[in-house]
């Protein structure tokens, strides 16, 4: 592909940055629009000090047209990656999320509408789904409702069928459908939709990557509604257990931020992803009681055991991990940075690094408003 003029919204954040060292290093020109947030960023004035300093930073809010506006012009290609991200927040900080979220994907593409890009990237997300697929004991797949708050609080965590036979979790598809147990998995298949609606109504090519948990140096581990990695990163370098929802068994995918800035990068390049969804994940099913183990021991921290807490967070879900075949077949995306490899490189960021653990002013904040059973 040519050497193509790009804007990634949200491109200061932990994603976009390494999309940003992704894109600069295959010869394209990155600019980033980014309101840098404090959550995310901390109270900063200027861009964070990862960014590459070949990129144009923008400071503006994608809910801001002539902020957008000036971003944008000239540009060839968008990733759209600006957001308010977490689950438990997005539960009781509506007007927030559904701004940032719904509102600025409508003022995204209204200037689309005006000027066309010739491809149009949306980051979307596996929290869509809800609940994965699962498998009956006679080999039949089948989908599972939301679990009962009775059953939450007698700590049933796991699926049965009708017979009270246990189900097994399976690799989920794209094909699966949407099961909204958020308002932040409403606002991102919000965003996924309209840009896909959108794109096709004025011929720009788009196309929608559902991230699954990334994970990888230069998260915000100050924010306690981040990737759960980067919060047990928090906990262990303020020498404090990690806290756990549930009994620990519950099934997520990780995958290094690397591949997903390759995936992104894929997604632009190929012709034949236009007008398709695709999951970005690594493949592979960990526990979080798993990951929270592994992340203390190659932190040296072995002696701080993570606390389960046996409690449930309002829009959790129990199980779901990616099946990644259409990504490879039409992408040829192939994750390469293993579990085990990543998760040592992670360590070694780490090292460096210092963080305020807020995970228990946010845990106050659900359990004040009862979004903690």
């Amino acid at each position: 592909m040519s050497a193509k003029t790009i804007l990634i919204t949200g491109g200061a954040g932990f994603i976009g940055s390494h999309l940003c060292d992704e894109l600069l290093a295959c010869g394209h020109e990155v600019r980033v629009l980014d309101n840098l947030q404090e959550q995310v960023h901390g109270p900063v004035n200027g861009p964070p000090s990862y960014l590459n300093r070949a990129v144009r930073l923008f400071r503006g809010n994608i809910c801001d047209p002539d902020a957008l506006a000036r971003a944008r012009r000239g540009v060839d290609v968008i990733f759209h990656l600006a957001a308010r991200v977490g689950v438990g927040q997005s539960m009781y900080e509506l007007v927030n999320y559904t701004n940032t979220n719904n509102l600025g994907v409508a003022v995204l593409l209204e200037e689309l509408i005006k000027q066309p890009v010739e491809k149009l990237v949306v980051a979307s997300s596996m929290s869509i789904y809800g609940e994965g697929l699962y498998r009956r004991r006679d080999g039949s797949v089948c989908t599972v409702p939301q679990r009962t708050l009775a059953q939450l609080k007698a700590g049933q965590w796991e699926y049965v069928d009708e017979q009270g036979e246990p189900l097994r979790p399976i690799a989920t598809p794209e094909s699966k459908q949407p099961d909204l147990a958020s308002v932040y998995a409403l606002s991102k298949y919000d965003q996924e939709r309209l840009c896909l609606l959108i794109g096709r109504a004025y011929g720009i090519d788009t196309v929608a990557l559902r991230f699954f948990n990334a994970y990888g140096p230069r998260q915000a581990l100050s924010n306690p509604y981040t990737g759960v990695l980067a919060i047990f990163a928090a906990r262990l370098l303020n020498n404090n257990r990690p806290l756990i929802y549930e009994d620990g068994r519950q099934q997520r995918d990780f995958v290094h931020v690397t591949d997903v800035a390759r995936a992104c990068r894929l997604a632009m390049e190929v012709k034949e992803a236009t007008g398709q969804v695709f999951n970005v994940g690594s493949g592979r099913a960990s526990t979080i009681a798993e990951i929270a183990t592994r992340l203390a021991a190659v932190m040296g921290k072995e002696q701080i055991e993570p606390e389960m807490t046996g409690k449930y967070r309002v829009g959790d879900i129990r199980h779901c991990f990616a099946d990644i075949s259409r990504a490879r077949a039409v992408l040829g995306y192939t994750p390469r940075v293993p579990l085990e490899a990543g998760m040592e490189q992670l360590a070694e960021w780490l090292a460096e690094q210092r963080a305020i653990d807020k995970v228990s002013y946010a845990n106050v904040e659900l359990e004040t408003r009862g979004l903690t059973v």
